[in-house]
């Protein structure tokens, strides 16, 4: 295609056609047969020829790769490849369990049973043991309860942060193995 009066050279994407700075490349046409390495000038002229661009594939080789392309529709298959990987990417979540130092069996099985809900669909899991009035004495207690967590999960889960004081609260991050 002709460059048109005026026209910026493209800031994201391949360079093509005459914003191509390097002056010989390795051309591959639009059937992917390799043409081997001519004169930049010379492969637009063929690309034109063939109504396409001539569009930088791998500008890193020596000599740079560039290929006959429709460039709109590269850059839109580009695009479109590009929303599919971020689509399918997991973003990993840190979620939170409370819980008390004198927490009842049934209490403690039922929470134990998110925990490793969490963990298994590849999230982080923040267990906080809250201590009230006279609990704080007996940070035990609370260690032992969060120990018995750590074993729990142990070959589905890492300790990531081990338990530590922060106020009224002792926290421990558990991440998935």
């Amino acid at each position: 295609m002709m460059r048109r009066p005026n026209q910026a050279p493209p800031m994201n994407g391949p360079r093509f056609n005459e914003w191509i700075q390097s002056p010989k490349v390795r051309v591959i046409d639009h059937e992917g047969e390799n043409l081997g390495v001519m004169y930049t000038r010379e492969a637009m002229a063929q690309a034109q020829e063939v109504g396409l661009d001539l569009v930088e594939v791998s500008p890193n080789a020596d000599p740079p790769v560039a290929k006959f392309l429709d460039v709109g529709k590269y850059k839109y298959e580009a695009q479109k490849k590009a929303n599919l990987a971020r689509k399918s990417q997991k973003t990993q979540e840190i979620k939170e369990i409370k819980m008390r130092p004198n927490i009842d069996d049934h209490d403690y099985d039922t929470k134990m049973k998110k925990v490793v809900e969490f963990i298994e669909e590849g999230d982080k899991v923040k267990v906080t043991m809250r201590f009230r009035g006279r609990e704080l004495s007996h940070g035990q207690l609370g260690m032992n309860v969060l120990q018995r967590v750590a074993e729990q999960v142990a070959e589905v889960a890492k300790v990531e942060a081990y338990p530590r004081m922060e106020g009224r609260q002792m926290l421990m991050v558990l991440a998935p193995k």
